[in-house]
């Protein structure tokens, strides 16, 4: 259990809505966030609320063998939440969890991030 826990809040994203609002987008975006840093896919579910003709936010969750990551999206309100766990079992995955988290970043460009570690683990 022992690991890095990122908790974010991302507020006035400056991407274009279809990030925040399109399924697909969003499964792109989480895949490769996860998978250029060397983390290890295991699973994935996504999911879009609203309608084809007018989505309105997005679910995605990504099942790491290290742990995973959550993505919900506001675009109603340009913000989106993000929750990285890597666990260091077998190795120290930080460095991935902080590669994962910038690409992320850098894709929602938000205006603003709240951002809360926790480190998981330590009694």
């Amino acid at each position: 259990m022992n690991g890095l826990h990122i908790l974010a809040e991302f507020h006035d994203c400056a991407r274009e809505a279809g990030l925040l609002s399109r399924v697909a987008r969003l499964k792109d975006l989480c895949l490769a966030a996860c998978g250029g840093p060397g983390l290890t896919i295991v699973a994935e579910a996504f999911h879009g609320s609203g309608t084809d003709e007018a989505p309105s936010g997005a679910t995605g969750a990504v099942v790491l063998a290290e742990s995973h990551l959550a993505v919900h999206t506001w675009p109603e309100l340009a913000a989106a939440t993000v929750d990285i766990y890597v666990c260091n079992y077998s190795q120290d995955n930080r460095a991935a969890a902080e590669r994962a988290f910038s690409r992320l970043l850098e894709a929602f460009m938000p205006g603003h991030c709240v951002r809360r570690d926790v480190e998981r683990g330590s009694p």
